[in-house]
């Protein structure tokens, strides 16, 4: 097991790849130029199959469709604000369309999910990929909240056929999961704590906002749940349904616009289907953009859903 506290998703997910692409001569990675020292190791060492695009989203998406139509494992990878809406159209099409007749395996890596890319501005935000690359079919929707099972994923990436979006963060991350056997991606969640009346359902970067809230409530007698979506599509909604009956009151939490399908919607819609008088309130951006300057967690608290907000929505 690895000693490494906080590390990047990126890093985690390209190490893993490059170790992979060592082994496995059908692997493809495909940039819309972006650096890192990891992609350095992986463009010197495997010219023959790293292609650089450009800042060419869309053709990034028709590149790497070619590839996967012939056989190859692709990873494409560029800012998540602009890979899924610059090459929105692309990936409906020529992935999630294309994907009902062919098997095409081409993996989707966003950097920079929600306001990750705190200070560079709304251009960077992104908090709409949530509900727009739900929308479409035959995409699985993957959300990690920590390195290591962003890691862990690319393994079931290369074995699990279809296209897929990685929403990874963009900043270094503690670890939360010890170990492979702490998650089921086939489940696509997990109850990082069992509580008693409320629980906190969360997903990627939120999550650790969730455990430190629910760690110190805890030491007010309050015992709040924190659930994991670290798969956001599909849903094993019944498995999610029976570990959510239980509570009274749910609190969605997502660094992504609410009341718009996100995160929030999924487990509304969950509730509404099964008649459930379960209490929801949902946390997130409201609808606008983000023209003020700050680091993320100022930017949440202009929406009201700060780690002292949510404290205060538990405690009321």
């Amino acid at each position: 097991m690895s000693d490494i506290q906080i590390k990047a998703m990126r890093d985690s997910v390209i190490d893993e790849v490059y170790s992979r692409m060592r082994h496995n001569k059908r692997i493809f990675f495909i940039s819309a130029d972006l650096g890192a020292p990891s992609l350095d190791k992986l463009r010197k060492d495997f010219k023959d199959r790293f292609i650089n695009v450009g800042i060419a989203e869309q053709n990034l998406i028709n590149v790497s469709t070619g590839l996967a139509l012939e056989g190859f494992t692709v990873y494409a990878y560029a800012i998540a604000s602009f890979i899924t809406m610059r090459a929105y159209e692309q990936i409906r099409t020529n992935l999630s369309l294309s994907s009902h007749h062919k098997e095409i395996n081409v993996n989707l890596i966003g950097a920079g999910s929600g306001v990750s890319y705190d200070v560079s501005g709304p251009s960077h935000h992104c908090i709409e990929d949530i509900t727009i690359m739900r929308a479409l079919p035959n995409i699985l929707f993957f959300s990690p909240s920590d390195w290591f099972i962003a890691e862990k994923f690319v393994d079931f990436s290369i074995n699990t056929k279809g296209p897929k979006y990685m929403r990874l963060d963009g900043k270094p991350l503690p670890r939360i999961y010890d170990s492979a056997k702490s998650f089921d991606f086939k489940k696509g969640f997990c109850e990082l704590v069992k509580g008693d009346d409320v629980c906190i359902v969360s997903t990627g970067y939120m999550t650790h906002k969730a455990l430190k809230i629910a760690k110190e409530l805890c030491g007010k007698n309050r015992k709040i749940g924190v659930i994991d979506m670290y798969i956001l599509k599909p849903v094993a909604e019944d498995l999610l349904f029976n570990t959510l009956k239980r509570y009274k009151r749910i609190i969605t939490i997502e660094e992504a616009f609410i009341n718009k399908g996100g995160l929030d919607s999924l487990i509304s819609n969950m509730i509404s289907r099964r008649n459930a008088s379960i209490k929801l309130i949902s946390l997130g951006f409201d609808d606008n953009y983000i023209f003020k300057f700050g680091n993320r967690d100022f930017l949440s608290s202009l929406s009201n859903f700060s780690e002292e907000d949510i404290i205060k929505v538990v405690e009321d």
